[in-house]
């Protein structure tokens, strides 16, 4: 193949990852962004909608962790294109049923089928933009795969915001069908090809469990935690926080979903080439972790909150919380070829779905300190876990990733 042919395939798959994650960020966070229109249309009393909506919330999120496991058992057995398929099918057509929920186990059900498709996506992207690209270039494949998919989220606010919600749903689902025809033109990467001809070992989770493997797993899922705690809690139920802030007008928490993550979005940009250009990955994550929790600390500790300053905070909240796409390549970097799609598939999910335990706390300490304190304990103690799990593990920037997990 020559140069410019293998260029023109590395660029066309960056595009089909990117868009794999634009749609998926848009499926993953519609329903955060129109809960509240959702559960009215179904008749949930407004008092019962936050405690509601973290019951769905908590399903999708249980859907990614099972499907983070699965996807990336299957990249790694079967090849990562059979995930790019396999993952779209089922949440695009999970999303198009979603239209049609009449009940909440109903829509509990969904959200779970659906939240078990999208868990494969951005890791099978990632994996393949990383294996298929020089270890000196690939961060920022990377880069764009997180930072063009992460506008997803703005692209379901605009629809949620113009549509009744089931039609967002038939959109998302009709994008996912529309991105399935430019599956067909990806290859697998060589990397595994090579790999498969090898008589190892492939995707077995168990393997991640010996002693030295688990806890940098483990080190990989705790440095992110912090970013959905921002997204799910701080973001998510805005209109509660505003209350306890004394906030003179109402926090729309799907416009600061919004702004998070076009904050998000511009912070993947921002560091993943600063990684690049300092050849760095862990000293970035520092300094964007640090960011994360001085602006946790203006939004909780500061009272009187106008909805515009609010969303200017949701915007610098997703500028520091946007090592999204650093923290994703540091755990494709982590690990052998033979492991790689079902630690970089499911890592981010095990994040997302960690939320579920940030949650409970959360809803625990409530009763106890209220909601400004519980936030506040919640903050200090995800901040400190990233931080120690960082420290732990290893500098990745320009390791060669063709190696096996013996």
């Amino acid at each position: 193949m020559s140069n410019t042919n293998q260029k023109g395939n590395v660029f066309f798959l960056i595009l089909v990852a990117s868009l794999g994650y634009f749609v998926d960020i848009y499926d993953l966070l519609l329903f955060l962004i129109i809960k509240n229109k959702s559960l009215g249309g179904l008749g949930v009393p407004a008092e019962k909608i936050t405690e509601t909506g973290l019951y769905l919330m908590n399903w999708q999120m249980a859907g990614l962790l099972i499907g983070g496991i699965l996807w990336g058992i299957i990249g790694d057995k079967k090849g990562r294109l059979s995930v790019l398929f396999g993952s779209i099918i089922m949440y695009s057509v999970a999303n198009i049923a979603n239209g049609f929920v009449t009940t909440i186990p109903m829509y509990a059900a969904l959200r779970f089928i659906a939240g078990i498709g999208l868990a494969g996506e951005l890791g099978a992207g990632i994996t393949l933009v990383s294996e298929s690209m020089s270890k000196e270039k690939r961060g920022y494949g990377t880069m764009l795969v997180a930072g063009i998919g992460l506008m997803g989220a703005v692209a379901a606010y605009i629809v949620g915001d113009l549509f009744e919600w089931r039609t967002a749903f038939f959109v998302g689902g009709g994008l996912g069908i529309l991105l399935l025809l430019l599956r067909f033109g990806v290859f697998e990467s060589g990397m595994f090809e090579k790999m498969n001809k090898k008589e190892v070992v492939k995707g077995n989770f168990l393997m991640l469990f010996q002693r030295k493997r688990f806890f940098k797993y483990l080190n990989c899922i705790l440095i992110a935690v912090p970013l959905w705690f921002v997204v799910g809690i701080l973001v998510g139920i805005a209109p509660e926080f505003g209350k306890a802030l004394g906030a003179v007008e109402v926090l729309d928490n799907g416009k600061g979903v919004m702004f998070t993550y076009i904050g998000i979005s511009l912070g993947d940009f921002l560091s993943g080439a600063l990684s690049q250009i300092f050849k760095t990955r862990k000293k970035i994550v520092y300094i964007f972790l640090t960011l994360t929790f001085a602006a946790m600390l203006v939004y909780l500790l500061n009272t009187g909150w106008t909805a515009n300053g609010f969303y200017i905070l949701c915007l610098f909240f997703g500028l520091f919380t946007g090592y999204w796409v650093v923290f994703v390549t540091i755990a494709a970097e982590q690990f052998g070829t033979n492991l790689r799609a079902t630690v970089t598939t499911s890592v981010p999910n095990m994040v997302r779905g960690s939320l579920i335990l940030v949650t409970l706390l959360f809803q625990w300490l409530l009763g106890y300190i209220g909601i400004i304190n519980a936030a506040l304990c919640i903050a200090v103690l995800t901040i400190t876990l990233a931080y120690i799990a960082l420290y732990n593990l290893d500098e990745t920037y320009g390791r060669d990733l063709n190696f096996i997990e013996e």
